[in-house]
């Protein structure tokens, strides 16, 4: 049941922020009677979904929940009130909630009114769920993801700075899905003049995160798909001001800051109530972020291609000039020897 309520809880993805995910499913005599999730801030939680949906069948039942009912007033009453209401017999609770403002408080409120309370069941599928509400609730920062593909040689383009596409659209597609579950995504503005991207879900949901450019110069495009509403650009104090009254023009946020950082706008999008951000930038702000602590999580695409190129690379230049002119490898098989992987291929 905390499974199910896990599988209704996602349903949900990137659109609950500041808030978690939750779902609740309520049982009796070994029958479902009714089933919810929290879908965005503001909204019911998932209980009192739950709780509407079982009517006056909830007395007697028990109650699952991935997280702890919440025990305080926000901008829903408390849902351990509305519980203990219902005349709910059990609650199996799969996670204490992270929030000070609950931490155990929802638990102890059931327990006083004489409901019985399991805690802990699936408890790692539910922290593994909720990863991002945990970290700002315990760091008071956006959770970081930080997703990039290279090829077999370790490169990210080829020499001429061509890049699309490396990986097939499979992987695409998963990172489209991923778009859709976090909440901003951050640029840097070398790949808003190398790679002019959309940075959307491409149809995959209705909504989409907040997307995000940084840069110190300001040395970007006039023209970019980027450059419309539902964009914020962060960049220094006292530069471009024509330019940057060209982007407000285009209903482009900007926010300008006396000393750019990567912890300034990490702040700023906490602020927001960003619970999640996809870092798909370059390399050098990569490891501005990395450096920063703004990275927790690691999507790494490994394409079976070999390009070749300048400096630091196991193939030297090849002569291609075109992602799509890479050498493929095929018949792969990926295997983990120790800590490392390995990735067997034929050209």
């Amino acid at each position: 049941m905390i499974q199910r309520c896990l599988a209704l809880a996602r349903q949900a993805a990137g659109r609950t922020a500041p808030n978690p995910m939750v779902g609740s499913v309520i049982v009796k005599e070994g029958v479902v009677i009714g089933e919810g999730f929290h879908p965005k801030a503001g909204e019911p939680h998932a209980e009192v979904f739950a709780l509407r949906a079982a009517g006056e069948a909830a007395r007697g039942g028990t109650l699952y929940v991935n997280l702890e009912p919440c025990s305080h007033h926000g901008r829903t009453p408390p849902c351990a009130d509305a519980v203990i209401q219902a005349g709910i017999r059990r609650v199996v609770v799969g996670m204490v909630d992270p929030n000070p403002l609950v931490a155990g408080n929802g638990i102890r409120r059931l327990e006083a009114a004489g409901i019985v309370v399991t805690v802990g069941i699936e408890a790692e599928d539910c922290q593994r769920l909720n990863e991002a509400f945990i970290h700002r609730m315990q760091q008071g920062r956006p959770f970081g993801i930080l997703k990039y593909a290279m090829t077999l040689d370790g490169r990210i383009a080829a020499s001429t700075g061509h890049s699309q596409w490396i990986t097939a659209p499979p992987a695409r597609s998963a990172v489209h899905q991923l778009r859709s579950e976090v909440d901003a995504i951050i640029v840097g503005g070398q790949t808003v003049r190398s790679d002019n991207p959309n940075l959307t879900t491409h149809g995959l949901t209705a909504h989409g995160p907040l997307r995000v450019v940084i840069s110190q110069t300001l040395d970007l495009p006039q023209e970019a798909n980027l450059w419309e509403a539902g964009t914020v650009v962060f960049g220094p104090a006292g530069v471009k001001e024509d330019f940057i009254q060209h982007l407000r023009d285009r209903g482009v946020e900007v926010v300008m800051f006396d000393t750019l950082s990567v912890a300034a706008v990490m702040e700023n999008l906490y602020q927001r109530g960003c619970l999640s951000v996809l870092w798909e930038c370059g390399g050098r702000l990569s490891a501005a972020a990395l450096q920063a602590g703004a990275v927790q999580k690691v999507w790494a695409f490994i394409a079976p291609k070999i390009i070749g190129g300048i400096g630091a690379t196991p193939i030297g230049e090849l002569g291609i000039s075109r992602m799509d002119e890479a050498l493929i490898l095929k018949s792969g098989q990926m295997r983990s020897i120790g800590e490392d992987w390995l990735y067997e291929g034929y050209l």
